[in-house]
């Protein structure tokens, strides 16, 4: 191993990750090295990590490679591995272009929830085709201290819980995953977002990942929440035949969700590289020992 890896920091709305370009997956990252280098305090910071792989290269994606070149191996800030994060999407396009490997238009990113098809705007946003939400049947639960609310369970290639409430702050500090049942919803887990209304069309959430904590953002939370909210409003796109738009306010912006009339989700939003560096292999080794 090189005495130094290189590595980049960047955020969509807020929700914000380490990127280590290793195309040939060349790079050893358990989930000890990951959880370092996220994190704030004794490391680079993050709510995940981006590990930028050619698809060819790695057993998770080789069976993807024809459809995508690239394939986002991501890991949430502890350590463990996610089936997607669509705000990391965002962001790895965006790598992907600062280092000349893409240009504005159309591309596709393998992940473990499949292939991603994005649209990179000259304006600057990021396009990410988040395929079809599922929703699971049976009543979901969740809870906050003394408080508990009916939750919607939507799938989007990872499962998510989505809670009405009357104020965001119901929410708690959202430090450690809100208890939710029966705990057979959700045998690995789950993101819990909490939501409120602000318009027609127009609501805001906050979110505890899976993993993460309280985050800025969640792409797949927002897509989530689009489709609980339409859904609550009596709006189906695949029944109606017109789209629907919702706009998704995060504490770190805004998210726009629409609901194509074929269940495809789409969602825009900005994505930022802040900097780029080098991080000391020695370190990173004494880290995770």
């Amino acid at each position: 191993m090189s005495t130094r890896i290189a590595f980049l920091k960047g955020h969509g709305t807020e929700n914000d990750f380490v990127i280590v370009p290793d195309p040939e997956n060349a790079l050893d990252l358990p989930p000890a090295a990951v959880a370092a280098l996220c994190d704030r305090r004794a490391g680079i910071g993050g709510d995940g990590l981006l590990h930028v792989v050619r698809s060819a290269e790695h057993p998770e994606a080789t069976h993807m490679a024809g459809e995508a070149e690239w394939f986002m191996d991501y890991r949430n800030g502890d350590g463990s591995v996610a089936e997607m994060c669509g705000n990391g999407v965002r962001v790895f396009a965006r790598y992907l272009q600062r280092a000349g490997h893409v240009t504005e238009g159309d591309l596709a990113v393998a992940t473990r929830g499949g292939v991603k098809s994005v649209h990179i705007a000259k304006n600057g946003d990021v396009t990410v085709g988040m395929g079809k939400a599922l929703l699971p049947a049976g009543d979901v639960t969740v809870s906050v201290g003394d408080r508990s609310w009916p939750a919607r369970n939507v799938n989007m290639g990872n499962p998510h819980a989505v809670a009405f409430v009357d104020d965001l702050a119901h929410a708690g500090n959202l430090y450690s995953p809100p208890p939710f049942s029966p705990a057979t919803a959700y045998p690995s887990g789950v993101n819990v977002e909490f939501v409120v209304d602000r318009g027609p069309r127009h609501v805001a959430m906050r979110v505890h990942e899976r993993g993460s904590g309280e985050t800025r953002s969640c792409g797949t939370g927002a897509c989530a929440v689009a489709v609980a909210t339409a859904r609550r409003d009596g709006v189906d796109p695949t029944a109606t035949g017109s789209p629907a738009t919702y706009t998704v306010d995060v504490p770190g912006g805004t998210l726009v969700i629409t609901e194509r009339t074929d269940g495809e989700i789409e969602m825009t939003g900005p994505a930022v590289i802040v900097a780029e560096g080098e991080i000391d292999a020695d370190w990173l080794e004494n880290a995770v020992r």
